[in-house]
């Protein structure tokens, strides 16, 4: 047995889940400014957010699951599905790219566009209360979907699991950018509020997707679709152990190697 946190799999899996959510705020956020040739549509910002995290799934999936939302993470980890260190390191990278990606459109974009680098914030004089039921609801649909589509027991044609996340973004945004701008994602809304300073209500981009993504994981995992996995094996799963594959195990001994050699 080996645990998971001496695997360069591992690294780069937490470097592919930094890499990935500084792309997705950047593009998200960086198409819902104010530029001069028209405000924002709903359309155009809830088609950013959800193409960007269709291509960044299609891109990543196969490095680290492509998460890039602590509520996904959380919401695996609930169902035994990752350890507690990967989603906590995870949850680190997914933050640290999402400061990133925010700094990254507030350095290039004029402050008269920037204005408020599409805080999220509650909208049209909603009730904070109802701010968070939306956001745990548009955060089930989308973590339901990741549970659904991602399943390997399936045998239908489950599709693009990729074009399914990623359509299931762009219909909460249709949404939920009435009630809150639609975060579905505390990284997405961290990043823009700490470069900004602007923390009002932040607390309801935490509460409203963690809640939406562990009722998810429960309802799918012991409701839904009952996993059928022994308590030994959701433990190790848990304690971030496994039985290492020769040919990754073999590889990462031979790049270590290689890096050795160099330095």
């Amino acid at each position: 047995m080996k645990n998971e946190a001496c695997s360069l799999a591992f690294l780069r899996a937490v470097a592919a889940e930094f890499l990935a959510t500084m792309i997705f705020v950047l593009l998200g956020v960086g198409s819902a400014l104010n530029w001069p040739s028209a405000l924002p549509s709903i359309l155009q910002v809830s088609l950013a957010f959800g193409l960007a995290i269709a291509t960044l799934v299609q891109s990543v999936g196969h490095v680290s699951g492509a998460h890039i939302n602590p509520a996904v993470s959380v919401a695996l980890l609930v169902a035994q599905k990752i350890s507690g260190l990967r989603a906590m390191a995870y949850i680190v990278a997914q933050l640290m790219g999402a400061m990133a990606g925010a700094g990254v459109i507030y350095q290039i974009t004029p402050p008269a566009i920037r204005g408020g680098l599409a805080v999220n914030g509650l909208q049209h004089d909603t009730p904070a209360g109802v701010a968070v039921a939306v956001e745990l609801i548009l955060t089930f649909l989308l973590v339901l979907c990741v549970f659904a589509s991602t399943d390997s027991r399936r045998t239908d044609n489950v599709g693009s699991p990729a074009l399914s996340i990623g359509l299931s973004v762009t219909a909460g945004h249709f949404l939920g950018i009435y009630f809150t701008g639609c975060s579905m994602n505390p990284a997405r809304s961290f990043g823009p509020a700490v470069i900004m300073g602007n923390y009002k209500d932040h607390w309801v981009f935490w509460v409203g997707p963690l809640s939406g993504g562990i009722l998810a994981s429960l309802i799918y995992n012991f409701l839904l679709a009952p996993d059928t996995r022994s308590l030994s094996e959701r433990i190790d799963v848990l304690k971030g152990t496994y039985q290492a594959d020769d040919w990754v195990e073999q590889n990462d001994q031979k790049y270590s190697q290689e890096l050795v050699e160099k330095f």
